[in-house]
């Protein structure tokens, strides 16, 4: 395990609420290198005891019943300031620390990952061992994508590339691996045969209050489902890998990611929906709608295929939006209803389907919902009745924030939990025919009110009910 760490954009607002309070968890459980060393990197100007007192103040709840974790950690940080558009001006700042192989993330917009990877380069801080972490997104197209990577190719090799989506390191994506290939019962049915459809739903209350100037040139399909939503989708669609290791397992979700139907400008208006928040009430308090000179969208519904023989005519459908009702993600698996179905109550056509619902937030749980019995003496025959089996692992101690399990994994140097170039390439691929066809068709983006669940348009996007999203809109699915 490396024991230095370079966190470029320390002040920055991921820095803050992710990143530094992960590194307080995993210092206090002894998870990290007893020599750990970091270095703080930022545009603001601070000294090394300035920048300590910076975070210490927004630190202070992480551990409030041991404060002398953080003091140990602030002790073991330096803070340099440099501007991280100039390569030679990091080269300068930073080569001191090329002592011993390191690891480098930058938390920075992605207009600033080549200049800082070539004054890392120049440094000689991508020699040997050390490696780089990059957060998403990757560019904010299938071009300027490429272009990072060939750029990124230059200064080191793939293999110590880490480009990270902190949904990956969520315990609920890792046991829907172990349940799809570690149980028969499920590696029997995952297919069209008796899948129905897949709903993946990412609902934020969250505005872009803040963050206007980046929304505006990204939006809700590239900041959103480019890699978070696709990632998902690719997990659970691929096909069993040889072996639990990184490449292995990024083959198969490349495959996937690459048999993708794109969308067309003739069946945008049937397959995707766009929407835009404006005013509205939010968890109790008035809020004010998005208001920006772009057309960019808040909320993205799209319908998709896999065009390969395990998904063939299963529909994909992915919605994300923000200032929606509720803050939750989830996934969820609709199997095929039975087929002969012999009980009176419910009647056919009533009965509720078979579901596998995986929750990430606000609660990581797994549920999978059947039907069971309520046989009793004055009835004639069987009434059945919905039930849900709990496949989570509460019992199991899960990492509080998902960064923790990805920060480990980079300083160890294994892969599998990050994204791989061609990865990268082949989501942006897919989101560029969206993109096309919206520009094509001038597709709208549809205002809603914040606080509801998008436009009225997207209703059949959402995922089905039964105790999930679409049930907390319409009061509850079918008995």
């Amino acid at each position: 395990m490396h024991d230095t760490l370079l966190l470029f954009g320390a002040t920055g607002d991921l820095s803050q609420r992710y990143l530094f309070p992960s590194l307080v968890h995993l210092w206090r459980d002894r998870l990290l290198p007893a020599t750990l060393r970091i270095v703080a990197v930022g545009r603001q100007e601070h000294s090394d005891e300035e920048f300590r007192a910076w975070l210490r103040e927004r630190m202070a709840a992480e551990v409030a019943d041991d404060p002398g974790i953080v003091e140990d950690l602030l002790a073991r940080m330096h803070y340099v300031s440099v501007d991280l558009r100039d390569e030679a001006a990091i080269a300068a700042a930073l080569s001191a620390y090329a002592d011993r192989p390191s690891v480098s993330y930058l938390a920075t917009p992605p207009d600033l990952f080549v200049p800082c990877a070539k004054g890392l380069k120049a440094a000689g801080l991508l020699e040997g061992e050390s490696r780089l972490v990059l957060e998403k997104p990757i560019g904010r197209d299938l071009a300027s994508a490429r272009e990072i990577n060939a750029a990124l190719r230059a200064c080191l090799d793939e293999s110590r590339i880490f480009r990270i989506d902190h949904y990956l390191g969520k315990a609920a994506v890792q046991n829907l691996l172990a349940l799809r290939f570690g149980n028969t019962l499920l590696e029997a049915v995952w297919q069209h045969r008796w899948i129905e459809s897949v709903d993946i739903f990412v609902g934020e209350t969250a505005g872009v209050d803040g963050r206007e100037g980046y929304y505006a040139g990204y939006g809700a399909l590239r900041d959103m489902v480019q890699n978070h939503m696709l990632q998902l989708l690719a997990l659970i669609a691929m096909e069993p890998p040889s072996a639990l290791d990184a490449d292995s397992i990024r083959d198969e979700k490349r495959k996937v990611l690459r048999a993708l139907r794109p969308v067309t400008t003739a069946d945008a208006a049937q397959r995707t929906v766009r929407g835009r928040y404006g005013a509205g009430v939010v968890e109790g308090r008035a809020v004010k709608g998005f208001v920006h000179e772009s057309p960019v969208e808040t909320f993205v519904a799209v319908e998709t295929f896999i065009d390969n023989w395990r998904w063939a005519g299963v529909p994909f459908r992915l919605v994300t939006g923000k200032r929606l009702a509720e803050r939750a993600t989830e996934v969820v698996v609709s199997f095929r209803p039975t087929s002969h179905w012999l009980f009176e109550r419910p009647r056919r056509g009533r009965e509720r389907p078979n579901r596998l619902r995986m929750r990430l937030q606000p609660d990581e749980t797994i549920e999978l919902g059947l039907m069971g019995s309520l046989a009793a003496p004055e009835w004639g025959a069987l009434e059945l009745k919905p039930m849900s089996l709990d496949l989570s692992m509460s019992g199991s101690p899960q990492r509080r924030i998902a960064y923790e399990r990805l920060i480990v994994d980079a300083l160890r140097g294994n892969q599998t939990l990050f994204v791989r170039d061609d990865e990268v390439e082949a989501a942006w691929q897919w989101i560029d025919s969206i993109e096309h066809a919206w520009s094509e068709t001038a597709q709208p983006a549809l205002e809603y009110p914040a606080g509801s669940w998008g436009p009225a348009e997207a209703e059949r996007f959402l995922p089905p009910g039964n105790g999930g999203i679409h049930s907390n809109r319409t009061g509850g699915g079918a008995a």
